[in-house]
């Protein structure tokens, strides 16, 4: 019997950039963890019912999530997208060109957490934020986009099962306790209301009040 996932995925017909952008990311012999086709949608949706223009992405990887991202938005809006490695930045870049958001995107080569301290002494904000980078620092990213957070800004964190180790009380390595971590966090932020979606991977939700 089918999973409830691939039922529903099974109702969509394939994205052919989105599928050009995975098999692009296997060929660079990079990991494949992009989000999950469904996640993918619920993005744009959210960004186009959030009427989001400035959007901060941890983690570009290939583009997958950029391009789900960019395709939010109503008529103007910006991405800015953290990286740590330059060739995955610049391989997602040319996938948001394609994908006719190369003008909407700016890459920050680097790690995550130092960029993030740089655009909040800028005094940047933003009306949504995607996390899907390092593990460890889950906790640390969501407590920087709820600084960097305009009232109302959504939060979405992808991956918050780990393929099943957050829930395995016998795995306790540090992204398994910093997942934990981040899961409760967002559960029990007096400065948020969340939920958390149990399909995929897992995603968390959440909006700055």
């Amino acid at each position: 019997m089918q999973n409830q996932e691939d039922y529903s995925e099974q109702l969509y017909t394939e994205d052919e950039l989105l599928l050009k952008v995975k098999q692009a990311i296997a060929a660079n012999d990079m990991p494949e963890v992009s989000i999950a086709p469904g996640y993918g949608r619920l993005l744009t949706m959210l960004v186009t019912l959030s009427r989001s223009t400035r959007i901060l992405e941890i983690g570009a990887l290939g583009g997958y999530s950029g391009i789900c991202l960019c395709r939010g938005f109503a008529q103007s809006g910006r991405l800015t997208s953290l990286e740590l490695k330059a060739e995955y930045a610049k391989l997602a870049h040319s996938h948001l060109e394609q994908a006719g958001f190369g003008d909407v995107v700016e890459y920050q080569i680097g790690p995550a957490l130092d960029s993030l301290k740089l655009l909040e002494a800028q005094g940047r904000k933003y009306d949504f934020f995607f996390i899907d980078a390092d593990k460890e620092n889950y906790p640390n990213y969501l407590e920087y986009a709820i600084r960097l957070a305009s009232p109302g800004a959504i939060i979405a964190g992808d991956n918050i099962f780990l393929r099943g180790r957050t829930l395995n009380t016998e795995k306790n390595g540090p992204a398994v306790q910093a997942m934990r971590r981040f899961n409760e966090m967002i559960a029990g932020d007096p400065r948020l209301t969340s939920t958390l979606l149990p399909a995929y991977d897992g995603l968390a939700l959440a909006m700055v009040k």
